[in-house]
């Protein structure tokens, strides 16, 4: 008997904890689920975080040390940065078409506006996102380059800092490279076995996936407590959906032409990916299996993927800067219209780029990055709490989408990436248990 792919197990487990989530939620079980069922879905995103970082460590010094030329790191570089910033100019403009087009903004009524406003603009979230926005508004235009060069490794390796471990492990893999080969080859045999062992943890981990998602998508359910609402801003989260969805078609077209693959076999092999995006709505949290996915089933080389994934899931958030421009110029046509000049439009696309490369992958990172995208055209810092309340209640549902945009971004431009490198092979699946005879 065929066993059932990943995907589909996912999709049930998901299904399932929807269904349970409603049912719970019409039964008074919020508690129950809150108590005994989210905390399964904690643990797995613990267990996926736990990875990540020995991950790219392993990858990425062994990946560069490959390479055999210093030469082709930069020109690796320059091709990843330079296609994540076409993506994201994309999405942002495909966002203002949207909503610009549909204006969700101009039917909302002021009974509507001021219900949400009474619920959520003194809401502890909104309040908790200013107060990140403005810190992070405060730190210095230059405090993102800082940010890069890490003073202790070891607590760099235990708060997860992205970019500071990418820039650790390229320092090491450059300087792998610049020694002779017999000093190279024991550490770079460790670091093949550690990416080999990290692997197979992915692998072990997945086996769980779709009872994590199970719970992970009934405690999103039972935090949806106001259908009113969300009914009221259905136009709005349709229009970032449809954007959304607009975006995905423009990597399958990059993936058709480009790489030359099927469009429909790229979706099933990073389907499992997606899915956890979704379920999580963390890019970072999702890492491991994005690698897994894109080195295994989409037959990518380990040198570039553990490159460009862990770089995109720090600066390459295209569904979050393509949901930044709508919910921008949406919270303008309802409380501030007089704002909406094609100048103002302007200064968002240039914003919501930089933005986005300062974006942590985290849930809700883009609501934070939005007060200052508003702030730069000038919006008035007494409707900000508005503003933001005005997205609140449907910003969890949205994140997730985005979330999927995101890591499938990611793996688009890591399969661009390879095939301009010469880097792109048959894929070679494996599963948790191809070792698993010879030991049992």
């Amino acid at each position: 008997m065929k066993k059932l792919a990943l995907h589909w197990k996912i999709i049930i487990g998901m299904i399932l904890g929807i269904i349970f989530g409603f049912i719970m939620n019409s039964v008074g079980g919020k508690g129950f689920v809150s108590d005994w069922i989210s905390p399964f879905g904690t643990i797995f995103i613990n267990l996926l975080k736990l990875i990540a970082v020995p991950l790219i460590l392993a990858s990425l010094i062994k990946g560069i040390s490959d390479l055999k030329d210093i030469s082709k790191i930069k020109t690796m570089g320059l091709r990843t940065i330079g296609i994540y910033v076409t993506t994201t100019l994309v999405a942002i403009i495909i966002g203002l078409s949207i909503v610009n087009t549909i204006k969700p903004g101009d039917g909302m009524s002021q009974n509507t506006i001021e219900k949400i406003k009474s619920k959520y603009a003194n809401d502890a979230g909104v309040a908790d996102k200013l107060t990140k926005a403005n810190a992070q508004k405060d730190a210095g235009p230059l405090r993102a380059l800082v940010d890069i060069f890490p003073s202790n490794i070891f607590k760099a390796l235990g708060n997860a800092k992205m970019l500071q471990v990418i820039f650790f492990a390229l320092f090491v893999g450059i300087c792998l490279l610049l020694i002779p080969e017999e000093k190279a080859k024991p550490l770079v045999n460790f670091f093949d076995s550690l990416n080999e062992v990290v692997m197979k943890m992915v692998d072990l981990i997945m086996l769980f996936a779709p009872y994590a998602v199970f719970a992970l998508m009934a405690n999103v359910i039972i935090a949806f407590d106001d259908t009113e609402i969300l009914l009221k801003l259905l136009n709005y989260a349709l229009c970032v959906v449809g954007g959304l969805i607009l975006m995905i078609g423009f990597y399958l077209i990059l993936v058709s032409f480009y790489t030359k693959k099927s469009p429909l076999w790229f979706l099933k092999e990073i389907s499992p990916a997606q899915l956890l995006a979704f379920s999580t709505s963390s890019s970072a949290a999702t890492l491991p299996v994005t690698m897994e996915r894109v080195e295994e089933h989409l037959g990518v080389d380990k040198e570039v993927s553990g490159f460009v994934l862990p770089v995109g899931a720090t600066v390459n958030m295209d569904g979050t800067s393509l949901y930044q421009g709508i919910a921008a110029v949406f919270i303008m046509q309802v409380i501030w219209p007089e704002g909406l000049t094609f100048t103002n439009q302007l200064v968002i696309i240039a914003t919501a780029l930089l933005a986005s490369i300062g974006s942590a992958a985290v849930p809700s990172a883009g609501m934070v990055m939005l007060v200052i995208v508003l702030e730069s055209i000038g919006f008035p810092a007494e409707l900000l709490p508005i503003g933001l309340a005005l997205i609140f209640a449907v910003d969890r549902p949205l994140d997730m989408c985005r979330t999927v945009v995101n890591v499938t971004g990611d793996a688009t431009v890591s399969m661009m990436v390879a095939k301009s490198l010469g880097k792109l092979h048959k894929p070679q699946p494996k599963e948790w248990d191809d070792n698993y005879e010879k030991v049992k």
